[in-house]
């Protein structure tokens, strides 16, 4: 499966330790993503050959909440 650009809008993330939890979750999902989270403005973007839906059920799982942003 190739990479596709995913845009999603994460909400609840409030230190770096935050972002990196979900930087996790989305390497965990596929370890060859390439990952970049603005933390002020929730922005998540991911070049993954994962789902948007499986990136925001893992997210949303954690405890955060992942939309289509």
């Amino acid at each position: 499966m190739s990479a596709q650009s995913i845009v999603l809008k994460v909400t609840g993330m409030t230190c770096q330790g935050c972002v990196r939890s979900v930087d996790k979750i989305v390497k965990r999902a596929d370890p060859q993503a390439q990952v970049q989270i603005d933390l002020p403005t929730g922005r998540l973007e991911a070049a993954t050959s994962a789902s948007a839906q499986s990136l925001i059920s893992a997210i949303n799982a954690a405890g955060f909440q992942a939309q289509m942003g």
